[in-house]
């Protein structure tokens, strides 16, 4: 199962973010989205639009996930290299692995990871 891990600011819009998960899915059907509880708001749109799950993480769910990409101001605040990549991982469930590295928004508002594993 494929799995889209997204990471947003406050600005984030509803465009932006489909606009971005359609160019790092080319085609490949998600199972679900994944996000920080406080970003549940800004993203449940997304998922509702999308007919997808939204699953949330508290944020310390995230704290010594390790992933590929990895930015210092990211991981000074949130122990992880990469929101998105980590929501991603634990989204998808036993032997993860990220399949689309974190990707930025033209906006700069929203990252986006895909990861794929078993979780049901």
């Amino acid at each position: 199962m494929i799995v889209a891990g997204i990471g947003c600011s406050s600005r984030v819009t509803l465009a932006e973010m489909q606009a971005l998960l359609q160019q790092m899915t080319l085609g490949r059907k998600l199972a679900r989205i994944v996000c920080l509880e406080a970003r549940a708001p800004l993203i449940a749109p997304l998922a509702q639009v999308l007919d997808l799950p939204l699953l949330t993480l508290p944020r310390g769910a995230l704290r010594g996930i390790s992933t590929p990409t990895i930015s210092p101001r990211v991981m000074d605040d949130f122990g992880t290299g990469s929101v998105a990549e980590a929501c991603a991982l634990l989204g998808a469930g036993r032997a993860a692995r990220i399949v689309v590295f974190r990707a930025r928004s033209d906006m700069g508002q929203a990252t986006c990871a895909l990861a794929e594993g078993d979780a049901g």
